[in-house]
């Protein structure tokens, strides 16, 4: 259904509680799989201008078309089966053996969300909308610029979210988590250069949440990159090399020799 309301009038005004943020944020330190504190830290981090720009793309032309022709974008990226018909090398075949690969669907990260939720209102407005685009393409983010799961990838698409909405709550997950990973296992790997690449690469790129997700999808991957003007991840490809040089394994942190 297509929403017909910018704002519900109930919906309360954010507030900004960086300290809550930041208690959030040591959850997810303590456990990268713990997605709901990601919308937690979010929440508490409101951006000012995220309203303005819900408001421009909402009535816009192409926005009003979007609520009609995908008004919930996980019914599409979940069926797997009509995805899989679209042409091999597509963005769609990527992302099927991608989340496939990993473990994930577009449910389940509406899922994690909505634990946060619990005994509140639920808004059906077009302020909704936006926000749960830029929740539900988040993994498919993740196959357009090419960084992976691993805790330094997902530093980078974070940072790479940044220069793409200029949400704090992105900026501090990207930010504080590579000074983690430096902390953690030295300073050799070019960690800050990775994600300060995929922050400029965010910036100068079209905006994902706001594409056709549909038409994308349908897309060749590298077609779609090279459009979208998506850069190549080269420092994050070098951090990886790093960590591989020192017997490192940066999708199994955990498994680190002692001495990192």
């Amino acid at each position: 259904m297509t929403p017909t309301q910018f704002s519900d009038p109930r919906r309360e005004k954010m507030r900004f509680r960086p300290f809550k943020a930041m208690a959030h944020f040591r959850n997810l330190i303590r456990d990268k799989e713990d997605t709901e504190q990601v919308f937690h830290i979010f929440e508490a981090l409101p951006r000012r201008a995220f309203w303005a720009e819900a408001k421009a793309f909402c009535e816009s032309a192409k926005g009003r078309a979007l609520m009609k022709s995908e008004p919930f974008l996980p019914v599409i990226l979940d069926d797997h089966d009509a995805l899989l018909k679209l042409p091999e090398g597509s963005v769609a075949h990527a992302y099927v053996a991608f989340m496939r690969r990993e473990g994930l669907s577009a449910a389940g990260l509406v899922a994690e969300s909505e634990k946060m939720r619990r005994g509140r209102p639920v808004f059906q407005d077009q302020i909704q909308w936006y926000g749960n685009r830029l929740r539900d393409t988040h993994d498919l983010l993740h196959i357009l610029t090419g960084y992976g799961r691993d805790a330094l990838g997902e530093q980078c698409a974070l940072g790479f979210t940044y220069g793409q909405d200029r949400a704090w709550g992105s900026l501090l997950i990207a930010w504080a988590g590579a000074f983690e990973l430096r902390r953690r296992f030295g300073k050799d790997a070019p960690v800050y250069a990775a994600v300060a690449q995929a922050q400029r690469h965010g910036k100068v790129a079209q905006k994902i949440f706001e594409q056709d997700i549909r038409a994308l999808l349908a897309e060749p991957l590298e077609a779609a990159r090279q459009r979208l003007n998506i850069g190549s991840p080269t420092q994050y490809h070098r951090a990886h090399q790093h960590y591989h040089a020192k017997g490192i394994d940066p999708y199994n942190f955990l498994a680190a020799p002692a001495a990192a």
